[in-house]
């Protein structure tokens, strides 16, 4: 492959996924209405999935959900915010991360919750509705990217609860809230798993793409 062929294949490559990012990415249209149809109601917890916590710092990715969380939380649409994520990719757990910025960010400890069981995406809608239940909510949403909650719209309405209501940012309220968004300081040392094995190194590829689908699941956990 000559030089010429190597940037057009890169060209393409990109292409790709830009029209695979967008297509499986709600709207900022369907962004606004799936938003309006939970703006009056209030919500006993909403789902928040994890991310990795590299390098001691949160991510941008990491740090609108956060916010977005604790946006949904102010408007009173969430009561309670169930953070989840194991230690995945890097030694620390995620949920314990996010919500350590969420107190800190100012959300009341008392209605901050943390799940450290998933792995995957359809884990932690899995595992986090089955903590909820045990601690007696009943009205459930999952709050994240518009990328990240429509890929997990099927899974969680088919194999979870239909009536699991999805909220993705609004990308627009997030944009006007970014000027006020800080970084405010965390023990993150908090959140390190001292036994931690990288899931890549514990899981062949085919296992981790099981859990990606959802097939990894323990049914038993939180019961």
């Amino acid at each position: 492959m000559n030089h010429q062929q190597g940037k057009w294949l890169q060209y393409l490559q990109a292409t790709f996924v830009c029209w695979l990012l967008s297509s499986c990415s709600y709207s900022s249209k369907t962004q606004h209405r799936l938003y309006t149809a939970v703006a009056n109601e209030q919500l006993d917890a909403i789902i928040v999935p994890g991310i990795p916590f590299e390098n001691g710092v949160w991510g941008r990715l990491m740090q609108g959900r956060v916010y977005w969380a604790k946006y949904l939380y102010d408007k009173g649409i969430a009561k309670n915010i169930i953070f989840s994520g194991s230690a995945v990719y890097t030694p620390y757990y995620e949920g314990k991360i996010m919500a350590m910025y969420a107190i800190a960010l100012g959300v009341p400890a008392a209605h901050v919750f943390t799940e450290d069981l998933a792995e995957h995406s359809t884990e932690n809608i899995f595992y986090s509705y089955q903590l909820a239940k045990k601690l007696g909510f009943q009205r459930i949403g999952v709050a994240s990217d518009p990328f990240q909650t429509r890929l997990l719209r099927k899974y969680a309405h088919k194999k979870v609860d239909p009536s699991i209501k999805m909220i993705p940012f609004v990308t627009d309220t997030l944009r006007l809230l970014e000027p006020t968004m800080t970084n405010p300081p965390i023990n993150y040392q908090q959140a390190f798993k001292k036994d931690f094995v990288s899931i890549k190194k514990r899981e062949g590829l085919l296992k981790r793409w099981r859990g990606t689908r959802g097939k990894n699941v323990d049914r038993s956990a939180y019961k």
